[in-house]
């Protein structure tokens, strides 16, 4: 095991990965920037190193910078949370190099799952089911024009290095996809440095799913079901459960059994997230692979009683899931998670400032992870997560029960958040009756 791990994250994250490794009885050591001196991560780590100015390309996303904090504290291995540099190859070639465990996917995994098209094909290789589109990225308006004819419109071009809805564009006609084509290359060179575009059917009314997965590095490969994220504005998510109301047991299980021959051959280790569409018949296709932990991880947690954090430390030190996991994974009740946000719940304005007063709802089955604290400050440098409020219940009716209880109990104040949209959302008889796509929360967009 372990010694001693540097957390080369921010925020909730960060105070996640040190709650893991107190449980395992390993020494922390917090980087953070001049923004967040007095953050809460720096405050529980047991050593702390600042690490550049509040400008994250300056900090947190700064390699050689984190390298040294680690040299500087002699440690083992290095948690990247999500996000700045979870899924960079190059960094965790890096470390490796410097000697030191980083807690995550190999750096060669994590260049094929950040090649969205390279990952694409070879989930389709290995019988993952994916939607019609192209074999790799399309280099032209007529290579384009002559696909979508094929598999018919409306078709969808993505960035092969994308993330967050950038580099993304919807076509719906013939006259509109060249124009198009050439706006998402220009968006994906400027986002990711590399104007690469692919091109696949688009689902209208979809919903979105997603499967946690652990591996080891002897080839064990274990999927902890799944979760619904399809409550989501602007392809950032909003609320999260798991299980997802629209798997049925038999999709479940031919979905997972797929998946670990996938994993298995691509040689992916640690954690990870597989995304799927789902259609209006109720059939997944493949996404895209988060080879991280993802901010939605506790649902998972509370349904099958797996500390996914803790289990990615074990996995990197060298365990074997069969010693640290109890088989099978067993789902048990229902989970729902909200992410609190500094912004306006009606205009989606950011909110950033300090927090002047603070309640943390409680009780059975209720979870909080945030780093916030009352005169803490919502930096405008870094996202506007407030707090992960997670809830657990027998069942749906009683999970959705128990968050609205949550929401009416949480309190935060000096900032706008996003509470008052989230219990808009819990009561709406759409999503009680859990009958929505990726398009539901527009109904709560302001009226123009």
């Amino acid at each position: 095991m372990f010694e001693r791990i540097l957390i080369a994250n921010r925020g909730e994250i960060a105070l996640r990965v040190i709650c893991a490794c107190k449980d395992l009885g390993v020494s922390t050591v917090a980087v953070y920037s001049e923004a967040d001196r007095h953050s809460l991560h720096v405050r529980f780590a047991d050593q702390a190193i600042c690490i550049g100015p509040a400008k994250s390309s300056l900090s947190y996303l700064d390699i050689p910078a984190v390298i040294s904090a680690a040299e500087i504290a002699n440690v083992d291995a290095i948690h990247p949370g999500y996000g700045f540099l979870s899924e960079n190859a190059d960094f965790a070639e890096v470390c490796e190099a410097s000697g030191v465990r980083f807690i995550g996917p190999p750096p060669d995994v994590i260049r094929l799952m950040g090649v969205k098209d390279r990952a694409r094909a070879a989930m389709r290789d290995a019988g993952v089911p994916t939607l019609p589109g192209s074999e790799g990225c399309v280099g032209s308006s007529e290579e384009a024009l002559e696909l979508a004819k094929q598999i018919g419109y409306p078709v969808i071009l993505k960035a092969t290095a994308g993330g967050g809805g950038r580099g993304m564009r919807i076509a719906r006609s013939p006259e509109e996809l060249p124009a198009l084509l050439v706006q998402a290359q220009q968006e994906a060179a400027a986002a990711f440095s590399c104007p690469d575009v692919y091109l696949e059917k688009y689902i209208e009314s979809a919903r979105h799913i997603e499967f946690q997965v652990l591996a080891d590095r002897y080839g064990n490969v274990e999927i902890l079901g799944e979760r619904e994220c399809t409550i989501q504005r602007r392809h950032q998510k909003l609320i999260e459960e798991a299980p997802s109301p629209s798997v049925g047991n038999e999709l479940r299980s031919r979905i997972a059994g797929a998946l670990r021959e996938a994993l298995r051959a691509c040689g992916y280790v640690n954690a990870g997230t597989v995304e799927f569409i789902m259609d209006g018949c109720g059939n997944l296709y493949f996404i895209e692979v988060n080879a991280r932990v993802q901010v939605e991880h506790p649902v998972t947690e509370f349904v099958t009683g797996v500390d996914v954090v803790k289990s990615q430390i074990l996995i990197a030190a060298g365990e074997k899931l069969p010693d640290i996991l109890e088989l099978p994974i067993q789902i048990r009740g229902h989970s729902i998670e909200c992410r609190i946000n500094a912004e306006h719940p009606v205009t989606f304005a950011p909110s950033p400032g300090r927090i002047t007063g603070l309640n943390l709802p409680g009780g059975v089955g209720v979870r909080v992870d945030t780093a916030a604290y009352a005169e803490g400050v919502i930096s405008p440098y870094y996202d506007s997560l407030v707090a992960k409020l997670i809830v657990h219940g027998r069942d749906r009716t009683e999970a959705i029960a128990r968050m609205k209880r949550a929401l009416d109990m949480f309190v935060v104040e000096g900032v706008h958040t996003s509470i008052p949209l989230h219990q808009r959302i819990l009561s709406d008889p759409d999503f009680v009756r859990a009958e929505f796509d990726t398009n539901f929360v527009r109904r709560f967009a302001p009226q123009k």
